[in-house]
C-alpha cells in the first residue's frame, strides 16, 4: 500500500502559506513600471488585479473542494475536458515559471545595480546560473532560506507602509493616469504578476486537515490579506516618491524608503529586496524543473527531461533546461516585456480553470462540493464566467507583440506534445502529479 501524505495543516498554516507565496518579488520589482502606466491610481490597479484574482480564486476554491489533488489545475482540466487541455495548462505553468524566473532575476539585478552599479543583464544571468547550480545540488538547503526570505520581504513592505503614513494625502490618489482608463487597465494587467501564487494553496490539499473547507477559506483569506497590504504599499509609494519618479526607478521601493528616511533606509530596503527576489527565483526554478520532470515522466515531454543525476538525485536535465531558457528570456532585457509574457501564461491558465468549473457544473453534478462559488443562475457559475472573460480581456490589453509571442509559445508547446506522442496510443495518466507537491514553495512573484 502506497504511503500517503500526512494531513497536518490547518486554516492558519494554509493561509500563512498563501500569503507568503503571494507576497513575493513582484511588488518589489514591478511597482515602478506599473506606476508609469497607472499613475497616482496605482492602488486601483492593485484593486482591479485583486478583483480578477477573486473571481478565479472562488473557482479554485470550489474545484479544490471537489478534488483534493496536489496536481491542481492539470487534474481539473483533465476531468473537465481532455488530456490535450490538461497538457496546455501544464505547459502554460511551465512557461510562466521559466519567464517569471527571468523577470524576477532582472528585478534582482536592478536592486543590485542600485547598490553596486553592476550591469543589469549580466547580473541577472549570473543569478540564474548560480541558482541553477543550487537547484541541481538539492533542495534541502532551500527551505530555511525561503522562510527567512518571506519574513524579510514582509517586513520590508510593512516598513514602506509605515514610512508612507505621514505622506498620505500629499497626492490625489483618485486621479486617473495621463493615458486615462486604458493606462489603469494596462497597469493592472502588468501588476497582476504580484498576485501570482495564491493558486498554489490548492497543492496543499493532500496535506491539509478537512481540505474541502480549509482550502477554499485559505484561498480567499490569502487574496484579501495580500490585497490590503498591496494597496497600502501602493498609496505609500506614490505619496512619498510620486508616480513619475517611481516609474523611472530600477529599485522603486528602496527609493521610496530613501525619500522618506534617507540613504540608510535605501540600503536596508535594497537588501530586503535582494532576499525577496533571490528566494523567488530559486523556488520558481525548483518548482518549474520538477513540473517538467513530472510531465516527461508521464510521456507528455521528451524522455530526456526525466533524467535524474545519480549523485545529487535531482532531475538534472530539467534543471538545466529551465536555467538555460530563463537566461534566454533575460536577454530580452525589458522587464515589462518579460513580465507581460508571464502574465499572458497566467491569464491563460486562469481562463482554463474558470472554464473547467463551468464544464464540471454540468458534467459532474453529483460530486460533493465543500464550497460553492456564489452567484449562480441555475447551475451556471456567473463569477467563473466573469473570471474567464476577465482573464481573456486582460490578455488583450497587452501589446500585439506580447500576444503574438504568447501564441507562438503556446503553439510550440503543442508542437512538442504531438511530436512526443506521435504514433502513441497511451493516454496521459490524469492522476499523475505534474507538480511535485513536496516542494510546495511556488514563489512566482
Amino acid at each position: 500500500m502506497a504511503t500517503k501524505l500526512k494531513r497536518s495543516l490547518g486554516l492558519f498554516e494554509t493561509t500563512l502559506y498563501g500569503v507568503g507565496v503571494v507576497l513575493g518579488a513582484g511588488v518589489y520589482v514591478l511597482i515602478g513600471k506599473a506606476a508609469g502606466l497607472a499613475g497616482n491610481s496605482l492602488w486601483a490597479a492593485f484593486a482591479i488585479g485583486a478583483f480578477i484574482a477573486t473571481f478565479t480564486g472562488l473557482s479554485y476554491a470550489e474545484l479544490s473542494s471537489m478534488f483534493q489533488k496536489a496536481s491542481g489545475e492539470h487534474y481539473y482540466a483533465q476531468k473537465a475536458f481532455n488530456n490535450h487541455i490538461a497538457f496546455l495548462v501544464g505547459w502554460l505553468i511551465v512557461i510562466g515559471g521559466i519567464i517569471a524566473s527571468a523577470t524576477v532575476a532582472l528585478g534582482f539585478a536592478g536592486y543590485f545595480n542600485a547598490l553596486f552599479n553592476t550591469p543589469i543583464i549580466l547580473t541577472a544571468i549570473a543569478s540564474i546560473l548560480i541558482l541553477t547550480i543550487i537547484n541541481f545540488w538539492g533542495i534541502k538547503e532551500a527551505t530555511w532560506f525561503g522562510i527567512i526570505a518571506t519574513i524579510i520581504e514582509l517586513v520590508g513592505l510593512l516598513i514602506i507602509i509605515a514610512l508612507g503614513f505621514t505622506f498620505f494625502g500629499d497626492v490625489n490618489i483618485l486621479e486617473l493616469p495621463p493615458t486615462g482608463f486604458r493606462g489603469l487597465i494596462s497597469g493592472a494587467a502588468l501588476i497582476f504578476f504580484a498576485f501570482l501564487g495564491f493558486e498554489g494553496v490548492v497543492r496543499l490539499s493532500e496535506e491539509t486537515k478537512n481540505p474541502k473547507k480549509v482550502i477554499p477559506k485559505a484561498l480567499i483569506l490569502s487574496i484579501i490579506i495580500t490585497t490590503i497590504i498591496y494597496i497600502l504599499v501602493a498609496i505609500s509609494a506614490v505619496s512619498v516618491l510620486g508616480w513619475e519618479r517611481l516609474a523611472m526607478s530600477n529599485a522603486p521601493l528602496a527609493d521610496v524608503a530613501a525619500a522618506a528616511f534617507g540613504s540608510k533606509a535605501f540600503f536596508l530596503l535594497s537588501v530586503m529586496a535582494l532576499f525577496a527576489t533571490l528566494s523567488t527565483v530559486l523556488f520558481t526554478l525548483i518548482s518549474t524543473s520538477r513540473m517538467i520532470y513530472g510531465m516527461a515522466s508521464d510521456g507528455a515531454l521528451p524522455a530526456i527531461c526525466k533524467q535524474v543525476h545519480k549523485a545529487t538525485k535531482t532531475p538534472w536535465m530539467a534543471v538545466t533546461i529551465v536555467g538555460l531558457l530563463s537566461v534566454g528570456f533575460i536577454l530580452l532585457g525589458d522587464i515589462v516585456k518579460v513580465a507581460s509574457l508571464t502574465d499572458f501564461a497566467l491569464f491563460g491558465t486562469f481562463a482554463i480553470v474558470n472554464l473547467s468549473l463551468i464544464a464540471l457544473r454540468y458534467k459532474d453534478k453529483k460530486i460533493k462540493r465543500g464550497f460553492k462559488s456564489p452567484i449562480n443562475v441555475g447551475n451556471f457559475p456567473v463569477l467563473a464566467a466573469l473570471g474567464a472573460a476577465a482573464s481573456i480581456f486582460m490578455i488583450l490589453q497587452f501589446e500585439y507583440y506580447i500576444i503574438l509571442g504568447g501564441i507562438v509559445i503556446t503553439l510550440a508547446g503543442f508542437g512538442i506534445y504531438y511530436l512526443v506522442n506521435f504514433g502513441k496510443t497511451k493516454k496521459i495518466n490524469p492522476k499523475h502529479n505534474y507538480n511535485i507537491h513536496r516542494i510546495h514553495h511556488l514563489k512566482v512573484k
